[in-house]
């Protein structure tokens, strides 16, 4: 699954007239594909092999993807709207709901962890994206991404 999401953004990404595409198409398309960092600092050069075999976010039209460190699946958000203004871009999520949460008073009886398919924002139902030049991007305010991600080379 991780293979064919990888293939699908690098498809989209070098198809013709993508980029021109995307200038018109959502108020975040410059933001689609694959991101690698975040979590931790990007160290020197990334090659296009080592950041699309494990990016760390994924941006679509519709959906928001980021790996976990506690899981092997990426968390998945469903985007409502995106605004971008500036060199910010605010995309709204649809609500999370902790089915843990909902159903249970947790695992021993503790209480479930909050955001865990957020990013660590003060509001798991917006990320605020702020661009840092063409392939650099950051979350302001997000605990879970103290650090800049970096787009995926094509190539």
């Amino acid at each position: 699954m991780r293979r064919f999401l990888c293939l699908l953004v690098l498809l989209l990404a070098a198809a013709p007239g993508g980029a021109a595409r995307a200038q018109s198409g959502a108020p975040h398309a410059w933001l689609f594909g694959a991101w690698v960092g975040g979590l931790f600092p990007v160290t020197g050069d990334v090659t296009a092999l080592a950041c699309l075999g494990q990016p760390t976010v994924i941006f679509t039209r519709d959906v928001v993807m980021r790996a976990q460190l506690t899981e092997a699946a990426y968390a998945q958000r469903v985007i409502v709207t995106a605004r971008s203004t500036g060199g910010q871009t605010d995309i709204l999520f649809t609500p999370s709901v902790d089915t843990l949460a909902a159903t249970s008073n947790g695992l021993l009886g503790l209480d479930p962890p909050k955001g865990a398919a957020g990013f660590g924002c003060d509001s798991e139902d917006v990320l605020h994206v702020q661009r840092h030049g063409d392939n650099e991007i950051v979350f302001p305010g997000c605990r879970d991404f103290p650090n800049p991600l970096v787009r995926c080379p094509a190539r």
